[in-house]
């Protein structure tokens, strides 16, 4: 078949049957819309206030976010500058405006402290692991991981303040030790005299609780912690911290209190310590010791609940609480030490700047003995409650103090009225022993005689006086040394009288008496005044042969870590008041008041002793002063408000508190004689001569061949002052 040119189609039949096209897919029906109902158009005030709330909001928000960029600026910048200010850790361990003074006792001992002391530095490295512990655990457990302040401590301060009923910054702080820190340190700012009377005020200042303040803290918080390690900071702290009793610093601490470094202290002693940390003066061992042990006990579980301790740790720490030295425990010489103080210039002692070393002449046996003995007679023979008073003051012959009670009750603390040194109070017969130390510098002997019998002195001014003796009795013819034993009134009158007042004024003051003496004669009768320390000084010059003596307490006066001695004093003794012979004679006079005389409670059983009673008008004074061969003892009894004491008088109590004191003083010394004379016997007055003159009122005299030319001429006093 020819083609035609063109191509032929495919031999394919066309289908003959298609299937019918599948119609395109129906699309769903669309839902029809129904339409939502038009929200009803606000009223144009409405539109207006949902306008302005709107703006506010987008305007507080725009305020607060910009506010906290510039207050972060402002803040970085705060602590910015602190930081550039914060000096070198070791510029900032101590900064007292005051410096300390530690008082050692005869034997070199450390037994009070004065002013703030400051025991050393010490580090967060070398401090003891338990003291180191107790302090984290009980101001600031979070301490290693805040930065300077503990949003959690503020809140959880606050919430405890608010329950109480205080205001949100009252009471709990919620302070880190940064914080306290910071305080310490005062933000930077130094003590200025010309700005703040006192350091306390500017302490007090630093301490404020305002927010302005809280705010200070925490910024001056925020800038020690970008500057400072934790363990610098902490040293700071351990550092800077007060402790109470006048410690600065828990090396200071742990000296004062338990003798040894803040490096040895176990857990019983660091939890002491940390817990003075919330109130010095009242959790202060020296000041109760069962109250810090308990304050210690709650800190001891502090540690074990924060796991510095095992629970075995922690029972053992409780079985066995802190004890404090046995310096601390003595509270040793508050008196004294508050005397001594004033031996040396006050720009190095009260008023240093400079840390001193001060030796003195304190013995703490002693102290302890007067202090023991004192009390035993106050709970045996004092009824309960009362509110007498007593001082006590012992010394060698020198005038080297060796205890001094000022009073009953002394706390420990600086400051206390001391009737030891500050009283003045009328001396009453314990005078007398000047009187007739006058008569025997003169040459007279102790066994002239005198008259006792009534007499009559006519005082320009103030018109007839009439002395009489305590037992309202006359005795006659005497003896110097009966007179003074049995402390009859009258012939010490005539003495001073016959001898010359002003002369006895010039034994008395020579024998270190400072005060105005009595310008008429009842100055014999000890009308003056005096303190018991000038008393006990003047008997020491007694003891020691007639030469005046000056009490002293300071031997030796250094600056801490510096052996040059700044100031020093070997002993008291002065002039000559009385012969060597007149010491001794009196001395005999002042034994034979102690053997059998007034002072016989005062009496010791293994060895020799002299002394005089004395008691003023009306009881208000009670004295008895004695001494033997070692030492010199002085006692005084009476109320502060000066009224009378109730049936005391200076033969009883003060003489039974001075034979207690005596008696505990020499325990373990060798019994020494006295320097006196030692006549074969007591001399006497015949018992003719003694009644004659009595019947005849001193006005019959008979010239003896057997009395020297002395004996005559007080035999003439008798007769002078025999008449009415």
């Amino acid at each position: 078949m020819s083609g035609n040119g063109k191509k032929r189609p495919p031999l394919v039949a066309e289908r003959r049957y298609q299937k019918a096209a599948k119609p395109p897919p129906k699309k769903p029906a669309r839902k029809a819309r129904t339409r939502r109902a038009a929200k009803p158009r606000r009223n144009i005030f409405a539109r207006i206030f949902f306008g302005i709330i709107g703006w506010f909001t987008r305007l507080v928000w725009w305020i607060t976010w910009r506010s906290a960029v510039l207050g972060g600026i402002l803040l970085t910048l705060a602590i910015g500058y602190y930081y550039l200010t914060l000096p070198p850790v070791g510029e900032l361990l101590d900064a007292r405006q005051r410096g300390s003074v530690t008082l050692l006792d005869r034997d070199g001992k450390v037994f009070a402290w004065r002013g703030e002391q400051f025991g050393g530095y010490i580090t967060a490295d070398t401090v003891s692991e338990d003291l180191r512990n107790a302090v984290v655990a009980t101001e600031d457990k979070r301490f290693y991981w805040h930065f300077g302040v503990s949003p959690r401590g503020v809140a959880s301060a606050i919430r405890i303040n608010m329950r109480e009923g205080r205001g949100p910054l009252s009471g709990n702080g919620g302070s880190t030790i940064t914080q306290q820190t910071a305080k310490l340190l005062c933000f930077g700012v130094p003590y200025d005299p010309a700005v703040w009377k006192t350091e306390a005020e500017y302490e007090a200042d630093c301490r404020a609780g305002s927010i302005w303040r809280k705010a200070k803290e925490a910024i001056y918080a925020m800038a020690m912690e970008a500057k400072y390690t934790k363990d610098e900071i902490l040293t700071i702290y351990l550092n800077r911290a007060y402790l109470g009793a006048g410690s600065r610093g828990f090396e200071a601490a742990s000296q004062r209190y338990f003798g040894k470094s803040a490096a040895e202290v176990g857990p019983a002693e660091g939890a002491m310590l940390a817990g003075l940390l919330t109130a010095p003066s009242r959790f202060a061992p020296t000041a109760d010791l069962q109250r810090s042990q308990d304050r210690a006990s709650v800190i001891i579980g502090l540690m074990e609940d924060q796991g510095y301790l095992t629970a075995a740790e922690a029972d053992n720490a409780r079985a066995h609480p802190a004890q404090l030295s046995e310096a601390a425990e003595a509270r040793a010489g508050g008196y004294f030490a508050d005397w001594v103080m004033d031996s040396g210039p006050n720009f190095l002692t009260n008023d240093t700047t400079e840390d001193v070393i001060l030796k003195t002449t304190f013995d703490q046996r002693i102290q302890k003995a007067a202090e023991d003995a004192l009390q035993t007679i106050f709970d045996t023979k004092v009824k309960e409650g009362s509110e007498a008073q007593a001082a006590i003051v012992v010394m060698s012959a020198d005038g080297a103090v060796r205890a001094m009670v000022g009073g009953r009750k002394f706390k420990g603390v600086a400051g206390q009225f001391n009737r030891a040194i500050q009283a003045n109070r009328q001396t009453g017969s314990s005078f007398k022993p000047f009187v007739y130390a006058t008569a025997l510098d003169l040459g007279y002997s102790y066994a002239d005689t005198v008259v006792d019998e009534p007499l009559t002195i006519n005082i320009p001014g103030s018109g007839p006086w009439s002395p009489s003796n305590y037992d309202h009795e006359y005795h006659g013819r005497v003896t110097l040394t009966e007179a003074l034993k049995r402390s009859y009134n009258i012939p010490a009158v005539k003495v001073a009288e016959f001898v010359g007042p002003d002369k006895v004024r010039a034994i008395a003051e020579g024998f270190g008496l400072k005060g105005e003496l009595a310008p008429g004669p009842a100055l014999a009768l000890g009308a003056s005044e005096s303190t018991l320390i000038e008393m006990t000084g003047a008997y020491a010059g007694i003891l020691n042969g007639g030469s005046s003596v000056e009490p002293y307490g300071m031997t030796e006066l250094r600056l801490q870590g510096d052996n040059t001695v700044l100031m020093g004093q070997d002993g008291g003794m002065g002039e000559r008041v009385i012969t060597p012979q007149a010491a001794e004679q009196l001395i005999y006079m002042m034994n034979q008041v102690v053997d059998s005389g007034t002072g016989v409670r005062a009496k010791l059983a293994d060895r020799e002793a002299a002394g005089k009673t004395g008691t003023t008008q009306a009881a208000r004074d009670a004295w008895f002063l004695g001494f033997t061969a070692d030492y010199v003892t002085g006692v005084w009894m009476g109320y502060d408000d000066n009224r009378p004491l109730s049936g005391v008088t200076g033969s009883g109590l003060p003489a039974e508190i001075w034979h207690e004191v005596m008696v505990r003083v020499h325990e373990g010394l060798p019994a020494r004689p006295l320097p006196m004379i030692r006549p074969a016997a007591p001399p006497e007055v015949q018992t003719s001569e003694r009644w004659q003159d009595n019947k005849n009122g001193g006005q019959n005299r008979k010239n003896r061949n057997d009395r020297d030319a002395e004996n005559i001429l007080l035999d003439v006093l008798g007769a002078i002052f025999g008449k009415n």
